[in-house]
């Protein structure tokens, strides 16, 4: 006989009922409102989740919608998946700082069955500035096979799409370094770009003319990359002061005329009223074009410069740098039979130069190939300006002095290991600071006059990059007839590898002109933590023991524990 269900089971049912449905209406309005609420905990050791100040300031003054495409997608090697992951997670700790006006998408390239809109494709992302990389995955069937991966993305903006890569390619590093390298600069490339594109403000740039300095085919490559964070120019001085004032830098890109006067003047009321330079400056000039013919000369040619720079705090030595790390050359060589063949050599007169991997305009980057590098020195002991060595030679290095004669057979020969007994040369410097004027106590207003603009003897806070080597931003040229292909900065035309001329001469700009301090971001350092392989070997069978029976065991006496428990409270 069933009994009838008493009221207070009904009311206590009921009860129960409503407190799961408001328990769980709970729930959602708590997760709702601390969505809502930004709140983010970071437990990471190096605190890989954590946006720095400078990357908070710049999300929280974004105007309009940013809308991101990552062509990071599909299958990859475990590296780059690893690489996809941060991206995905930095992206998602952008999009919760900016108040969602970033979105973003992942997509994979490879995922069209039509191999001609794949193409298609491809060639559509490579014109927009991204470079891809042959990643290997296991297909269906066990096999290992290849596809493109485009390890970046497209910023969108009002109309305005910008790339962004993600992979490092430092020669000197394992594939995981890099890696581990390329996550540690994620929030520098991303919000570098993100910064630029939404800002307000567009600094301006120039090539300075009337020097003789390398002309536009010659930095077309590194003008075209300039372009995506200024606006770029080219100008004679011609003495005119005032003339560079609207400029946030300028770059003196490898001169062979010397200053006058009155440009020298301009240039430095310029620094004086914080103006920034970078300087691509060389001592020594070596005839290039002579060289095809297997011979070319190499004479001391001042710029009429020195006396200025010496002021600011460093020196150009007139003596070419020979390298045992350096290019290589195509030679042709007599081989057996008496056939000639092309083979590649040494060319101790192009050296591969050494960044400094502590500093953030450096950290990270690739060796930088050089051409007829000089030296410089820093000079003064006054503790108001800064001086930071960016690059250097390897530590098998020596100088030759001017008046030389380079012969293209030089290379046939294998360089003695002892006779490279110098190391380490200073190439390229930073130089902060305070500056004094190279006009001081010069009655330069007089001289120069002109301008109802005071002459200052000493320079607001500012910066400029002295480079003791023109050719670092030249970059090769490929000519068909009568038609000029620029090649990109730092390629080996012959090989194809590239190094990292581009990237530092790019960092250089954007640490000349950064007001917001987002180079700071390059010093992040993430921990590589690597499984070690030779330990993974000899304790694999023990690891897959404790693996087996540690469950087991931890079930057993969970059991026990539990049959304990119900001993005792059923004994009473």
């Amino acid at each position: 006989m069933k009994m009838p269900e008493n009221s207070n089971d009904k009311n206590i049912r009921l009860n129960s009922w409503i407190s799961f449905i408001i328990t769980i209406a709970s729930i959602i309005i708590i997760a709702w409102l601390v969505s809502l609420a930004r709140i983010r905990l970071d437990l990471t050791e190096d605190k890989r989740y954590t946006l720095s100040a400078q990357t908070l300031k710049v999300l929280d003054e974004i105007k309009n919608d940013i809308y991101i495409q990552v062509y990071l997608d599909g299958e990859m090697q475990i590296p780059l998946k690893r690489l996809r992951r941060s991206v995905q997670e930095m992206l998602d700790e952008f999009r919760i700082a900016s108040g969602r006006k970033i979105s973003y998408e992942f997509i994979n390239p490879s995922a069209s069955g039509d191999e001609q809109k794949r193409e298609s494709l491809f060639q559509d992302l490579y014109n927009k500035g991204l470079v891809p990389v042959r990643a290997q995955y296991t297909d269906g069937k066990g096999g290992e096979s290849q596809r493109l991966v485009f390890p970046g993305m497209i910023v969108n903006y009002n109309g305005i799409e910008v790339p962004v890569n993600f992979l490092k390619n430092n020669q000197a590093l394992s594939y995981e370094q890099n890696i581990l390298h390329s996550i540690e600069g994620l929030e520098y490339e991303m919000i570098q770009t993100i910064s630029t594109l939404a800002s307000d403000t567009i600094y301006k740039v120039a090539f300075l003319e009337g020097q003789g300095e390398l002309s536009e085919t010659e930095v077309a490559d590194i003008t075209y990359n300039l372009a995506k964070y200024f606006t770029v120019d080219r100008g004679v001085i011609g003495g005119k002061q005032g003339s560079l004032d609207q400029y946030s830098a300028i770059i003196v890109a490898g001169p062979r005329e010397q200053f006058s006067e009155a440009d020298k003047f301009v240039v430095d009321q310029y620094i004086m009223y914080g103006g920034k330079v970078l300087w691509l400056l060389e001592q020594v000039y070596v005839n290039r074009d002579s060289l095809s013919s297997g011979e070319t000369a190499g004479f001391y040619y001042p710029l009429n410069i020195e006396d200025q720079l010496f002021r600011y705090g460093t020196r150009i030595n007139p003596e070419v740098v020979q390298d045992m790390d350096c290019m290589l050359v195509r030679l042709s060589v007599t081989a057996g039979g008496g056939q000639r063949q092309i083979v590649p050599a040494p060319w101790v007169y192009y050296p591969l130069l050494a960044p400094d991997q502590h500093h953030p305009v450096t950290r990270n980057l690739n060796k930088v190939k050089g051409e007829f590098v000089n030296t410089l020195d820093t000079v003064g002991l006054d503790g108001a300006i800064k001086k930071t060595i960016l690059l250097r030679t390897s530590d098998y290095s020596r100088t030759i002095a001017p008046p030389l004669i380079i012969k293209l057979r030089e290379a046939e020969s294998v360089p003695e290991e002892k006779e490279f007994n110098r190391s380490r040369l200073p190439v390229a410097v930073l130089l902060e600071g305070v500056f004094p004027s190279a006009f001081r106590n010069r009655m330069a207003g007089t001289l120069f006059g002109g301008s109802n603009r005071e002459v200052r003897n000493e320079s607001l806070p500012t910066r400029m990059i002295v480079i003791a080597d023109g050719d670092i931003i030249r970059n090769e040229v490929q000519r068909t007839g009568s038609t000029e292909v620029p090649l990109p900065l730092g390629q080996d035309k012959y090989t194809g590898q590239l190094f990292g001329n581009r990237d530092f001469l790019l960092n250089c700009m954007n640490y000349l002109v950064d007001n917001n301090n987002l180079m700071q971001l390059r010093s992040r350092e993430m921990k590589l933590r690597l499984l070690d392989r030779a330990k993974i070997k000899d304790e694999r069978t023990f690891w897959q023991l404790v693996n087996i029976i540690t469950p087991v065991l931890l079930v057993i006496l969970a059991g026990i524990i539990y049959n304990l428990f119900r001993k005792r409270a059923y004994s009473k």
